[in-house]
């Protein structure tokens, strides 16, 4: 195999604990978001003002939506990270799935569940 169609096992090894970091923060960060879409329903404001407490509850069935939507995308996160350990584990990570060149170290870095490179990615738009 041609050294440069894959990343050595070192390589390998350093992505998997930056996606491992990862994996940590965005679980902490969904049970935020989890727990706070929980406490939304305790915190009714008992305001005489019909008007703001409509307003109130409003913003409040917005902030919940909003919160439900983040936790969506955090878990689809949590998962590509998932699949990015599967791809660590049989060899196939960093390997873009259009080009079959493997991705820059820069953007694995950055985007460490990324399965296209930058070139594939600009042919997509």
């Amino acid at each position: 195999m041609n050294k440069n169609s894959r990343y050595s096992d070192t390589e390998l090894a350093e992505f998997k604990e930056i996606i491992n970091e990862k994996i940590i923060h965005a679980v902490e960060d969904l049970n935020l978001l989890k727990s706070s879409f929980k406490n939304d329903s305790n915190n009714g404001t008992d305001d005489t003002s019909p008007t703001f407490k409509a307003f109130e509850e409003g913003s409040e069935t917005m902030s919940k939506e909003a919160n439900v939507q983040l936790a969506i995308r955090q878990e689809k996160f949590i998962r590509d990270l998932k699949n990015a350990l599967i791809r660590i584990e049989n060899k196939t990570y960093g390997i873009c799935r259009v080009t079959g060149k493997l991705i820059q170290k820069e953007r694995l870095k950055l985007v460490p569940h990324a399965t296209l490179s930058i070139e594939a990615k600009n042919m997509q738009q």
